[in-house]
Order: C-alpha cells, then structure tokens, then sequence
C-alpha cells in the first residue's frame, strides 16, 4: 500500500516539475522573441533614417543640378535672341537697300522707254524717208534685196547647202549604221530558207505503191483529208508534198510517216491517223507558242495569240521562217528600242505579233497587217503595240516604236540568204527602179547598182544646174517611196559632169 502511495507522489512530483520546467523554458522564449522583435525594430528605424537623409541628399543634389543646367538654357536662349536681333537689324537693313534699288530701276526702266520711243519714231521717220526716195515699199525692198543677194551669192548657197547637206547625211548615216552594226552584232540568229514542199524518204519503192492504193484509193484519202497534194515520180525512195498551206503540209508529212512505221496503209487507218497527227499537231503548235514567249519574255498575251504565233511556226514568207523572223524582229526592237529611250515593252511586243496576221491569211481574204490588227484587236492587245506593230509596212510610221518594228523588220528580212527571191522578180525590179528616173527632164541615163540598193542618175549638165540637180534626186527619191516596195532603202545620187576638152597644136 505504501509504495503506490509513494508512486503515486513520484508521478505528481514529476508532473509539477515539467509543468514548471516547460513554463520557465516557455518564458524564455517569449523573452528571446521579443528581444529579436525590439532589435529588427531598432535596425528598420535605423535603415529608414539612413534612407530618409540619402533621399534628401539626392533631392538636394538634383534640384542644384536642375538649377545650373536652367541657368545654361537662359544664357543660350539669350545668345539666341541676341543672334536674331541681330539678323533682324541686317534684314531691315537689306529691305532698305532694295527698296532703293528697286526705286533706281524703276527710273532707269522709264527712262529706257521713252528711249524705245524715240528710237522707233527715228525709225519710221527714216523708213518713210526711205520709201519716199527709193520709190518702194517694204515688201518691194525686201525682195529687191533678196533677190540681189541670191543673184550674188547663188554659187555660195548652193555650195553651202551641198556641204551641210554632205556633212549632215554623212553624220547621220555613221551613226545610223553604227547602231545597225552594234544591234547585228548582239543579234546572232540562224536562219534558213525553206519551200513550200516537203519530202518524205520511204525505205523502198514498193512503198510508193502502199501509200498510191489500188486504183489510188490510199492517195485520194490523204489529199481530201489533208488538203495536199502528194508527188509521186521516178525520185528513189522518196515521195513529195506540195501545198502553200504549211499546216496542212506538216500534217500530211507526219500522217504518212506514221503510216509507213505502222505499215496498215489502208482508208480506214488513214482517217485514224491523220484524226490522232491533227490532235499532236494543235498541241505542237500550242507548244511553240508558250516557247516563244518565255524565250522572248512578253507577257500578257491572249491564249489565242499565243496559238496563232506557234502557226507562224509552220508559215514561211519568201523562204523566211516567220516565227524565227518575228522572234528576231522582237529581240532587235527591244535592242534598238533601249538605245534610242524607246518604249522597250511596247517596242518588243509590237515586233513579235507584227506578223500575226500570216497565221491566217491563207484561211482568210485580206493582208496580213489587216488580219493582225482584227486579231489583235479582238483580244484585247494595247492600241499602242497594235499601231506600232502593223505600221511595219508604211512609209511614215506614227510613233517611234512603229520606226523601230519596221527598222527591226527590214534588218531581219534583208539579212544574206535570209528569203528567196526569184531571178525574173530581181530583174524587173532593177528595171522599174531605172524606168522612175528616166521620166525626168534632163535625164541622160540611169543605174541601178548594188542589187538595187542605188540609183545613180546622170543628167545633161547644159540643161541641169545644181540646184535642180539636188531637187530632181529629192523627187525621184519621193517617187521611189510611193511607187515602189523594197526592204532596207535606196540611195540616189545624181550626177552632173561637164567635161571641157582643148587641143593645143
């Protein structure tokens, strides 16, 4: 019983010394809050006072600086003003001198009227003193005098006119060809003349029967149906196509070569593929247009001119390919065109379709310039490519890009070897060239040189002087141009000669 009491009063005792410790230690640590509390409270007035003196020494500082830097800006601004003063008083001053200037020409003008005044009543008072002792009027004295002056200094005139006229066409015609050479030079195309048949090798004569038929059924297929007209003769191993329409040329060309690598010649298979060739055709044509334009660069054409220049593909002028003739007509304007501050857009688009209406003339009644104009016209191309393009062919173009097309054409047309011409063409056009200067009075004979790139006319130097002599070759050259049609130009020199012959014996 006595040990659970004494237990029982170790368990209290125990009990009341950690209620007491726990309570001692808990006082302590309040104690040691409240210390650490009094301390950061010490430090942050201690901070804020250090702040508070920092923060008004840099007020003080910024507003001592604000103070010198307004002082600054009040002595500029008072340098300034003192400048305008200044330039004020030298502006008044200058205004003064002006004025009086003005003032002094204000005189001097007064005065110099009523001298112009007074010069012009001298005037018609020595013009009416004139009059009345001559007898003449001013009209008459005037052709008086000129008529004396051209009487005395005729030779010298005419003498002058030659030599400005020999220098001037001299100068101009250097540079002219100087940038005909220099455009050539930098235009480097191949050209080639070609027929209007073609021929297709077979690999044996007994071909040319296959492709005739019995009793010429075959033959009559492919003429109806291409519009050719097929040649067959004692030639070896080759058949040939005859026809002015290109197109249709090509068609019947490629049908029978296809015919003969199929080797089923008969009418049915003929329709088959002269139908099938005339698809592959069109595409072939297409195809050439788009490749001419990105070759050439112009954009902005109508699908249908596109199509019509790939049929320019299959046309021939003279001999000349026109597709290659219009993409050097193209290339030349756009050259002469930057050399001469041409429009070069409009200038290399009018060359290229200049000749559009050659894809159509065999189909339709009408030149090929009327032709182009419609068919550019009805797609939409721009009056100012549409003019410069079909003056190609007129004497006096209307704007300078129609100049540079017709230069660009003739360049490409006349080239060496560039189209045909035949022999009884050649010949008649020397002579009609001949024929338009013997009509003129006073015309002894006349050449025609150069493969009628010149005209040289001698005239009877009794009846001819030089002043006729020089408008008799401005007359025949005017005639030339309205008579005649020619590539390139003509020149025509008259030529008068005295010959003067003694004998000393």
């Amino acid at each position: 019983m006595n040990y659970y009491i004494f237990v029982l009063i170790a368990i209290v005792f125990s009990f009341l010394i950690g209620w007491f410790l726990r309570k001692q230690i808990s006082k302590k640590t309040i104690s040691s809050a409240e210390t650490r509390a009094k301390n950061i409270l010490t430090k942050a007035k201690v901070k804020q006072q250090e702040i508070f003196f920092s923060a008004r020494e840099d007020s003080l500082k910024f507003a001592e600086k604000s103070k010198k830097e307004e002082t600054k800006r009040r002595e500029e601004l008072k340098v300034l003003e003192n400048r305008l003063e200044q330039r004020r008083e030298l502006f008044e001053k200058k205004i003064l001198e002006l004025d009086k200037k003005q003032n002094k020409i204000s005189v001097d003008l007064n005065k110099i009227e009523g001298a112009k005044d007074k010069v012009r009543e001298l005037y018609r008072e020595a013009k009416a003193k004139l009059e009345k002792i001559s007898g003449l009027n001013k009209q008459e004295a005037k052709d008086l005098l000129f008529d004396s002056i051209e009487k005395e200094f005729k030779d010298d005139l005419l003498l002058r006119i030659k030599k400005l006229k020999q220098e001037g066409g001299e100068e101009i015609e250097k540079q002219t060809k100087q940038l005909m050479v220099d455009v050539m030079e930098r235009m480097d195309m191949s050209h080639f003349s070609e027929r209007s048949s073609s021929t297709v090798l077979l690999p044996s004569d007994e071909m040319k029967g296959r492709i005739i038929g019995r009793e010429g059924r075959n033959i009559k297929v492919i003429e109806q149906l291409t519009g050719v007209e097929v040649i067959v003769d004692d030639t070896p191993e080759a058949i040939i196509i005859s026809s002015f329409n290109p197109i249709r040329r090509q068609l019947a060309k490629l049908s029978i070569e296809k015919l003969i690598l199929d080797g089923r010649i008969q009418p049915a298979r003929i329709e088959s593929v002269i139908s099938q060739t005339k698809k592959e055709l069109a595409k072939e044509i297409k195809k050439a247009g788009e490749a001419t334009v990105q070759e050439t660069g112009v954009a902005g054409l109508n699908a249908k001119i596109i199509q019509a220049l790939g049929r320019l593909k299959y046309r021939t002028s003279y001999g000349q390919n026109v597709l290659l003739h219009s993409i050097e007509v193209a290339n030349l304007s756009e050259m002469l065109a930057i050399e001469l501050g041409a429009n070069v857009a409009i200038a290399k688009k009018a060359g290229l379709i200049h000749d559009i209406g050659k894809a159509i003339d065999f189909e339709i009644q009408g030149t090929h310039t009327e032709l182009g104009k419609d068919l550019a016209e009805k797609y939409n191309i721009q009056e100012k490519i549409i003019t410069a393009a079909m003056e190609h062919h007129d004497d006096h173009p209307s704007t300078l890009e129609g100049v540079i097309v017709k230069v660009a054409d003739a360049i490409s047309s006349s080239r060496p070897g560039a189209r045909r011409d035949s022999y009884e063409k050649y010949v008649k056009r020397l002579k009609e060239l001949e024929e338009i200067a013997k009509v003129f009075p006073g015309v002894e004979k006349s050449y025609a040189i150069q493969a009628g790139r010149e005209l040289r006319v001698f005239v009877k130097s009794g009846e001819i002087d030089d002043l006729i002599a020089g408008k008799m070759a401005q007359k025949i050259s005017k005639r030339i141009e309205e008579e005649l049609k020619y590539p390139g130009e003509i020149k025509v020199t008259v030529i008068r000669e005295n010959r003067i012959t003694e004998y000393a014996r």
